[in-house]
């Protein structure tokens, strides 16, 4: 069964400022979202991990093998004029957010699109701008934004990369679920990148948390 909600990604319109995104709130059906946020693993460390390194959820799990399929590829290909075909996926789940996260950046060369799904329920700390993503018209200032995504309910957000795709957020700290896909711009780069996410990963399960 479908967990997502093609038909509004393929509604959605492509923004042009600051640079091109798209936005659908709601993206993962809410009937479903219960079930997928229950299987999620407790998480207290920042960083990614690659799912396969993770204890999860039917649910959850299903999420993960639905986002990289080629329903999304294509749709993400044909709302930005990209060809995604021969792009590999690297697809990691953050769920703890520190004191460093969310400080302005684009991201790495070796990424060609980034798909980002929110699985948080409301929390006072969003309607306080903290933790929310912001869509920036340049690295220096993080008030001088377009766009502030909350990331809650299934919202789905996804961009091109570019060396204008600057974005951040607030400082929070806590709990903060994000699935991160990424279409790569080609195999070397995205070993590399996954390597060095799993390496983390198997590191993290030895160092105490802080």
């Amino acid at each position: 069964m479908n967990q997502l909600d093609y038909a509004a990604l393929a509604a959605a319109p492509v923004e042009r400022d600051p640079f091109p995104y798209l936005l659908v709130e709601g993206f993962v059906y809410p009937q479903l979202l219960s079930a997928i946020t229950g299987g999620l693993p407790k998480l207290e460390r920042g960083g990614s991990f690659p799912p396969a390194s993770l204890s999860m959820g039917d649910a959850a799990r299903d999420l993960f093998a639905e986002i990289q399929g080629p329903r999304l590829r294509d749709l993400v290909a044909q709302k930005f004029d990209l060809d995604l075909n021969d792009s590999p996926t690297m697809v990691t789940l953050r769920g703890y957010c520190r004191e460093k996260d969310g400080r302005i950046h684009c991201d790495s060369t070796a990424k060609l699109v980034t798909v980002l799904l929110y699985l948080n329920p409301p929390n006072d700390a969003w309607s306080r701008s903290a933790g929310c993503l912001r869509l920036l018209r340049g690295p220096g200032d993080l008030e001088n934004f377009v766009r502030e995504v909350p990331p809650e309910n299934g919202t789905l957000l996804v961009f091109p990369n570019s060396p204008h795709a600057w974005h951040g957020h607030k400082q929070f700290i806590g709990p903060r679920y994000t699935v991160q896909l990424n279409y790569m711009t080609n195999d070397n780069k995205a070993r590399s990148e996954l390597r060095r996410h799993r390496i983390s990963a198997f590191l993290k399960r030895f160092t105490p948390a802080a």
